[in-house]
């Protein structure tokens, strides 16, 4: 097995004697990772999440094993607060000391002196759950429609990205595009269709964040992206270019096109450590009530400087949407929105004219 496909775990002992044997025991199997201490586990434990099983030592300087233990199973992140903790014991640790460790959280136990065999069991039996449990928690936070992630997946990675941005220090901006009266949409087009809408919508936006954003399907009609160090204006940078693409999903109700109704909110909250996802959803719920009141094509920000002005003119059906309608035979699509058409095309009209009377003066 080469070394990337091993799975990771953490040895935590003040002792290297018991750092190289453990090495020595799991290395053919695991990729093991040592620390020396608590405070060193934790910074490995937060900064890796490839990390599939702790064996920590009790008695240890700067950070004991007690206090990585509260550490990890206290952790906002549910990746890190469900990690199996092994509690390596030795003659020192009585009755008392391993009962306050399982109190505090930890999975199983293993007496010092330990054998390879005792070890790799633990380390395969953990490691393997573990690596079931994060499989089925991907599964979890993923949109069956879109294939996006969720509301769950959107919260995970609210908690991180919010912890990284006080850390660094730079301002995490969050956009929110809401479907308005989706209902309606629903019972005009019917399942099929809108969840076509839905998905046309998820791949357009897909299509324009950038590496390091999250994209997450938040409710049934709404979708929520993360900016990290966005800031204000790349996020408004960022709902144009959304605006842009969804322009391109008008659809048939009745013979007319209909444009893709969007209410737009932006939040950029200022950078504190406390900050907590619970604080970020209920700035946008209150954002998002304003913006309901105020209609399809709303674009709101709580940042005075970067609120976007709508353009109530723009079209329904670009010239190129309606050359794709009139080669698949639907010219009545077309007619319905040939007042847009034809503001469209009266500056290139007026052009026309004005070249013409030229040369007719020549």
């Amino acid at each position: 097995m080469d070394k990337a496909s091993k799975p990771s775990l953490l040895f935590v002992d003040d002792s290297k004697v018991m750092r190289l044997a453990a090495d020595k025991m799991l290395g053919r199997e695991f990729r093991v990772e040592v620390a020396e201490n608590g405070l060193q586990a934790w910074t490995m434990v937060c900064h890796n999440p490839s990390i599939s099983v702790v064996f920590s030592d009790l008695a240890m300087p700067e950070m004991d094993g007690f206090a990585l233990l509260k550490k990890i199973r206290t952790s906002e992140d549910e990746g890190v607060a469900g990690l199996p903790v092994i509690i390596v014991t030795g003659a020192e640790n009585d009755d008392e000391a391993r009962a306050e460790a399982l109190r505090l959280g930890g999975t199983d136990f293993i007496s010092k002196p330990f054998n390879s065999t005792d070890l790799l069991a633990r380390a395969r039996a953990h490691a393997n759950y573990q690596n079931e449990r994060k499989e089925f928690a991907k599964q979890a936070m993923i949109d069956p429609l879109t294939r996006l992630g969720n509301r769950r997946y959107l919260l995970h990675r609210l908690r991180q990205e919010l912890a990284l941005a006080a850390r660094q220090q730079y301002r995490l901006s969050v956009v929110q595009l809401e479907i308005c009266q989706f209902n309606q949409l629903f019972v005009q087009l019917g399942k099929k269709r809108t969840d076509m809408v839905l998905l046309k919508l998820a791949q357009s936006l897909r299509g324009v964040i950038r590496k390091e954003d999250s994209l997450a399907r938040s409710s049934v009609a709404q979708f929520t992206v993360l900016l990290p160090s966005a800031g204000p204006n790349g996020a408004k940078r960022f709902v144009e270019r959304a605006l842009k693409v969804s322009e391109r999903l008008a659809f048939q109700f009745r013979g007319k096109v209909q444009r893709l109704p969007l209410t737009v909110i932006i939040h950029t909250p200022a950078v504190h450590a406390g900050l907590a996802p619970r604080q970020v959803q209920l700035a946008l719920e209150e954002q998002l009530k304003q913006a309901r009141k105020l209609g399809p094509g709303t674009v709101l920000s709580d940042d005075a400087d970067t609120t976007l002005s709508v353009d109530e003119s723009a079209p329904i059906l670009t010239i190129e949407q309606a050359l794709v309608l009139l080669r698949a035979g639907k010219p009545r699509a077309v007619v319905s929105a040939l007042p847009d058409l034809e503001r469209q095309l009266a500056p290139l009209l007026e052009l026309m004219k004005r070249s013409a009377s030229d040369q007719e003066a020549v």
